[in-house]
């Protein structure tokens, strides 16, 4: 009989619900896989750049935005969170209104046109030492990063001994905690040992998410035979990178990495103008994981084993945000299990595991 692991509900703190009539499905997706929150990206078209009001031509609001999503079926979630694209347009004002009325929790950084829909960022170097920095410190918000600098190009971008994403945090994070000492922030879909180290070292206020395919693959596996549906920025990196965030997410008692699966539907991987960026793991992120952890050693039928899942998967993440970890659980199965393509008007939807041949070993049970 195949052995089972029961969990408190986790939490996915970095996911793409995107916008329009397939919503739902994602959101079903979720909350099949024994998910009790979600932090839902802002970088729709129109971004959500504004606290309230109705949506416009030119952004979204928080409170428009998250009335879709629960009406879509998120009203099911214990938390639903939706940081605010910071942009131009962002004020110290809107972060004070927006943290007093209780709908900002969190704010968005991306690097311009660093991944998709990142057309409104603005460059780091503009934010540190800003008023918009200094009022997201005062209310006690959460920084989410997108940790790659960006402008560079060919081998400043990505090269065996440097990566966008580690010239970010060699050069410019460590100027935001010098000048924002109190800013709680989290680096999203880390992919390099230069990133887990910093997070490793950095004060309590820092903490960061890792995605299953960067716990899973390597550059390797996406470049033999071009298998675009593990494309996603920041696109997986080498051996040592994978093995550093290994280590991170099973070291023993570790309370600053938590699961961020950065999912993200797309029903046209490959365009005319390139790859689109994100991969599909609604349904099967808690079973990726899980072979991830198995990966690096760790027996999820220990005692210990089953901690570090646990940390990383319900625990942590609600505490660093500081909300209640689930009181109700979800059981995975030790068995072979399959996810399906979803069949969409726009095109279909391909979950990570079907684009790259992989059989999952768990199964979501209860």
């Amino acid at each position: 009989m195949a052995e089972t692991l029961t969990l408190p509900k986790w939490y996915d703190l970095h996911t793409h619900f995107r916008q329009g009539a397939n919503v739902a499905t994602y959101i079903a997706d979720h909350l099949a896989m024994g998910c009790a929150g979600a932090l839902a990206m802002p970088n729709t078209k129109p971004p959500v750049a504004r606290i309230t009001g109705e949506k416009s031509d030119t952004s979204w609001s928080i409170e428009a935005y998250r009335d879709d999503l629960l009406a879509a079926g998120a009203d099911a979630f214990d938390q639903l969170i939706i940081p605010l694209y910071l942009t131009r347009e962002t004020t110290p004002s809107m972060i004070e209104e927006g943290a007093k009325s209780g709908l900002l929790r969190a704010c968005k950084y991306y690097p311009p046109h660093g991944t998709t829909n990142a057309e409104h960022g603005v460059a780091m170097d503009n934010w540190i030492g800003s008023d918009v920095f200094r009022a997201m410190e005062e209310h006690g918000l959460v920084l989410c990063i997108h940790g790659e600098q960006h402008a560079l190009a060919g081998p400043d971008y990505f090269d065996q001994k440097q990566t966008a994403e580690s010239v970010f945090y060699t050069n410019s994070l460590p100027r935001v905690l010098d000048t924002h000492p109190n800013l709680k922030i989290v680096c999203e879909h880390i992919t390099t040992k230069t990133a887990a180290e910093f997070v490793q070292s950095a004060p309590a206020t820092v903490g960061a998410t890792i995605t299953p395919q960067h716990l899973i693959y390597t550059v390797g596996h996406l470049i033999q035979g071009l298998k675009y549906h593990l494309y996603c920025l920041p696109i997986v990196k080498f051996e040592e990178d994978r093995a550093a965030l290994r280590e991170a997410v099973t070291t023993e008692g570790q309370s600053k990495f938590f699961a961020g699966t950065d999912s993200a539907p797309h029903t046209t991987k490959a365009t005319e103008c390139g790859c689109a960026a994100g991969c599909y793991t609604g349904g099967c992120a808690p079973q990726l994981y899980a072979m991830a952890f198995e990966a690096s050693e760790s027996d999820l039928f220990s005692d210990s084993g089953e901690a570090e899942l646990k940390r990383f998967l319900s625990t942590n993440g609600p505490e660093f945000y500081e909300f209640p970890v689930s009181t109700e659980t979800f059981t995975m199965e030790q068995t072979p299990s399959k996810c399906e393509t979803h069949q969409t008007d726009e095109g279909p939807v391909v979950p990570l595991p079907v684009g790259m041949d992989l059989e999952l070993a768990w199964a979501i049970t209860s």
